[in-house]
Formats: C-alpha cells, structure tokens, sequence
C-alpha cells in the first residue's frame, strides 16, 4: 500500500543485526523435501503495523529543471534520469542523501563520477556540482533513501520465526519502482482511523508508530511480499498455526479474512473468491476477492490502503493475502497465494518441509 518519506530518520540502525538474520532467512528452508507447502502450519496473523525502511542507495524521484538560485540543474544536463539509485560518488559508497551530500562537499565542486542502478544496469555518469552561496555543493536532484507506512502481517512461521506481509512490495509512490531494502523494521502500531474507501478513492488506514516499539526485522523486499524475523515473541504469543493450501486447492467460493482496522484488534470478516487467474494474468495476482461482510464495508467501505497482507482463509486453510484494491470498487481487490509468498522467503529451489 502507500508509504511516505521519512521526514525524520528516527529508526534504530540494524546493519548488524540484518547481516546476521539474512543468513538465517537464507538458510531457514527447511531439509525434507515436500511437494508443495500442504503439509506445513503457519499462523495468520492480519495485525496492522507500521514498516520502516532505509534504501540501499538513493532514489532519484525528481530532476528539477533550475535550482533554487535559478541555476540549471547539472543533474539534468549529466544524464540522469527519475529511477536511477545512486550508490557511489566516486569510489565512496553511499547508502542515503547525507552521504551524498558530504562526498560531494569533498569534491570541491570539481567534476565527480557518480555510479547508479538504472534497472539491471550500472550507469557511470559525470557531473559538476553547482556550489551554492551556502557553499554547498549541489547536484539538482530530489532523493528518496527512507519510507515508512503502514502494513499487514500475513503470517508467522513457528518453526522458522520468519514473518511475511504486505503480499507486494515497497516501492516509491511517485516512480512505482521497488526499493532496494539496506535495513529495515516492523513495528507495533495501532489504528487510529479510517479513511474510508470510495469509488475512485482507495481509502486508507492511519495509525501511529515509534522506533520504540521493534516487533521484528525486515530483511526481503520483494514483488511478493517483505520478510523477516519476529524479534519479539510476545507479538505472536498465543497464536494458532493453520494448514497452508497449495495453489491448486483455491477455489471461487466463500473465505475470510484477517484484519485489523481498528486499534489493535484484529477481527475475521467474510469476503467472497470470485476469479482465479493462472498463465500470464496472474502476474503479482492469483484471485480476485469481494468483500461481503457488512461490518467491513461499513468501517471501511471495503478494502483500503494498509489491509495490504491481510491473511485469506478457506477451508480452513490459509490461502493467500489481500494485495490491492480495485479503484472504481473498494469492496473488491485482489489477492496472492500464499504459495507465491513462501517460494519467495523459502527459494522455490529449495526443499519445504512439513510443520
């Protein structure tokens, strides 16, 4: 769903810490070999939280045309391009603006080589900073390296202590591009309202957070959903794990939903399967979901932004996540399996064992 830049970089600094959970989320595909998933448990969770996350390099999300003195934009005239990630100026490393502003302060507004992602590739360009009358150096570009926002949790994995949420993943709002995860944290929060959805508005929940309040990690950012590990096991105290469906065991027909849209209260609430897709329509979706219970639509109006990873029950068994909303009806969105989500924390190439 939606995320905003950081106005204040406030969360706790994790380097250390997502090194060491990378290796774990890496290696956490348990060693028998199954067919499929439908012999593990996993615990749906639907709890709102908010997600905080730091980018691994800067996002260029605007190119303007003049700076504030009204001198052109080198940036523009470099070549650079909305999209691109900036991860070194020079031979220096730099993970967010305010490493980019000092190695650029050291070039003494000389010529600096500054290497970017752009899409699969890396793009090496040159570019003379403009030094302002503050005496800094300037490139002329708006940067994006932080967002937060406000989330679901899908599942949690007992064995493991690996969580999956959202379903999607976290891209920048302006340029639909997926932010390249340096660390990041999940965090209790509760709801505090509700903007409620309407036809050509999505709607959306709003909630509060702090750093303070680190429930677990996030160390995989993916179309298919973030991931990491609970750091905190009352979060999940409590909870009751569910058989987890294969793919080919979803079917149109009546299911639940997990969701908290409210406080911190998370309530079941009936929605309807009515399309499944396969083949090429089922790119980053799996089914289509209306919502039928009227407690929902008559708080929310339906499917709102932040019931993004909202666990989906049939049959008793968990199914997939609520992923995106349909704009011209908020009573109807779409869904992903939750095969989808686990091949992706798991490696599709790796071995999946029963719970």
């Amino acid at each position: 769903m939606e995320f905003k830049d950081k106005a204040k970089r406030k969360i706790l600094k994790l380097c250390g810490t997502v090194l060491v959970a990378a290796t774990l989320l890496a290696s956490a595909a348990p060693p028998a070999a199954q067919a499929g998933y439908s012999h593990k448990k996993l615990v749906p969770m639907g709890n709102a939280v908010g997600i905080s996350m730091e980018a691994d390099g800067a996002l260029v999300v605007g190119i303007p045309e003049f700076l504030g003195d009204g001198t052109p934009s080198p940036a523009r005239s470099a070549g650079f391009a909305v999209g691109d990630i900036i991860t070194h100026v020079g031979k220096k490393r730099v993970c967010c603006n305010e490493e980019i502003r000092d190695a650029l302060a050291q070039s003494g507004g000389k010529s600096v080589t500054v290497t970017v992602t752009r899409g699969k590739k890396t793009v090496d360009i040159t570019v003379t900073p403009h030094i302002n009358a503050e005496g800094r150096a300037e490139l002329g570009l708006w940067l994006r390296d932080a967002v937060a926002g406000i989330g679901t949790i899908t599942f949690y994995d007992s064995e493991t202590g690996i969580y999956g949420a959202l379903g999607h993943s976290v891209s920048d709002t302006e340029t639909g591009i997926l932010i390249p995860l340096r660390t990041g944290t999940i965090l209790k929060s509760s709801v505090t309202d509700v903007a409620q959805g309407k036809i050509g508005f999505p709607g959306q929940l709003h909630g509060t957070f702090n750093a303070d309040n680190v429930v677990g990690n996030l160390v995989k950012n993916s179309p298919n959903g973030i991931f990491g590990q609970i750091l905190s096991p009352e979060f999940v105290a409590g909870r009751e794990a569910i058989p987890v469906a294969d793919t080919k065991e979803i079917h149109t027909g009546p299911a639940t939903i997990l969701s908290n849209v409210s406080g911190t209260e998370v309530c079941e609430y009936t929605v309807e399967i009515t399309r499944l897709y396969t083949g090429s329509e089922a790119a980053g979706r799996s089914m289509m979901l209306t919502v039928t219970d009227p407690r929902l639509i008559e708080q929310t109006g339906g499917i709102v932004q932040g019931m993004s990873g909202s666990p989906i029950i049939q049959d008793g068994k968990l199914i997939g996540a609520v992923t995106h909303v349909l704009i011209n009806d908020p009573t109807r969105g779409y869904g992903l399996a939750i095969e989808k989500m686990l091949d992706t924390v798991y490696n599709s190439t790796a071995s999946k064992k029963a719970a």
